[in-house]
């Protein structure tokens, strides 16, 4: 009986008094659920339709904006097509604020764009990374990546913390870290989740984006066979999406303070170790960080995130990119999983675009703001 675990990411990582969330096809219900009953395993059906529930979000929809980038609807998901023409009007229309260029290829040959946001008031300024869309099908992530970027640039004249966030930093954006995975997750299979890198001896497509950083590669929380799904790669950086990514936080480490990867869904806020249960050696600034963007993120809807170390608030897993970027001298790393905590799993609804968004806006100002400070 195959079916796809989507949380925790690995079968690895099921023990006793944890709940898993599994996806399976319409005809293996029959015989899995009286399976669970022998067991004595207690389950819910949380979408009993999947196709529908697919074809709410991807469905040819009249409603959908096209008119004009200027009307784009941030409240629904757009495709990878439709994100590009997106950040090159944006690249055109605010040429103060945002530039837009690609830091390389993915495997299948499209650009891996970011923007940089922020005002050109002095030559050196520190920056802040955010990546979304590592995972295909965590759409929530790039949708928040794009809320983000119209909220800098629409707020920018009057909300003071915004600019002084644009003034004394840039942001580099990268909306779709997993373009060719995600694309395919429009095209093909709604829950892909990794790269398409073909793998020759096993038929299997992809590489997990998020196991396949050089940072205690390939260890515990990943696997080494081709088919499944937190498979590492068949070396570090071995993904062209990886290594571009990696170059250039490499060649901006001293400028990069901050790195903030956004993934779905669990509602946590982590920072490192990913790789290991061991305490940072700037635990109080990282820590005191996640506290308060946790509190200012829960004032807007009252929804709790759980925060801490992500070996000890998640699961073990190794090579992450937010591992890497702290190893690599950012000091401060964060993944967010953004909402649910498995009621909807990967298909939150586009009503909750919204709130999601802006609560997690209120989190990322906060820890910006945090890093203007300097901690001790």
């Amino acid at each position: 009986l195959q079916v796809d675990v989507w949380q925790p990411s690995s079968p690895f990582h099921i023990v006793e008094g944890t709940v898993t969330d599994v996806r399976v096809p319409q005809n293996a219900t029959r015989s899995l659920l009286p399976y669970l009953q022998q067991a004595n395993i207690q389950y819910t059906i949380l979408i009993s339709d999947l196709e529908q529930a697919i074809e709410n979000q991807t469905g040819v929809r009249s409603h959908r904006n096209r008119r004009s980038l200027s009307g784009y609807n941030y409240e629904v998901y757009h495709s990878l097509e439709e994100i590009e023409d997106w950040m090159h009007y944006l690249n055109r229309t605010y040429a103060d604020l945002v530039h837009m260029f690609s830091v390389g290829k993915s495997y299948e040959g499209r650009q891996l764009y970011v923007l940089k946001l922020g005002k050109r008031s002095r030559p050196y300024k520190k920056a802040v990374w955010i990546d979304c869309g590592i995972h295909a099908r965590e759409w929530i992530g790039p949708a928040f990546c794009q809320w983000f970027v119209k909220e800098a640039l629409q707020t920018y004249q009057t909300d003071p913390d915004m600019r002084k966030m644009l003034t004394q930093l840039y942001f580099y954006i990268m909306p779709v870290f997993n373009v060719d995975g995600y694309h395919f997750s429009w095209t093909n299979d709604r829950f892909w989740r990794k790269t398409r890198s073909k793998n020759m001896r096993f038929h299997c497509h992809g590489v997990d984006a998020n196991r396949n950083w050089k940072v205690k590669w390939c260890d515990e929380g990943a696997s080494l066979h081709p088919c499944d799904d937190t498979y590492c790669g068949p070396f570090p950086e071995s993904e062209p999406e990886v290594k571009a990514v990696a170059h250039f936080l490499r060649k901006h480490r001293k400028q990069i303070k901050a790195y903030l990867s956004f993934h779905a869904y669990a509602q946590m806020l982590l920072y490192p170790y990913s790789y290991k249960y061991a305490t940072i050696p700037n635990f109080n600034c990282v820590e005191s960080a996640a506290y308060n963007a946790v509190n200012a993120l829960q004032s807007a809807y009252g929804v709790r995130y759980r925060y801490g170390p992500a070996s000890s608030t998640l699961y073990v897993s190794s090579g992450s990119s937010m591992d890497w970027a702290y190893k690599n001298g950012i000091p401060y790393a964060f993944a967010f999983e953004l909402r649910d905590t498995g009621h909807f799993g990967f298909l939150l609804p586009e009503m909750l675009i919204k709130p999601t968004c802006i609560e997690t806006m209120l989190a990322v100002k906060n820890i910006t703001l945090h890093l203007l400070k300097k901690c001790h």
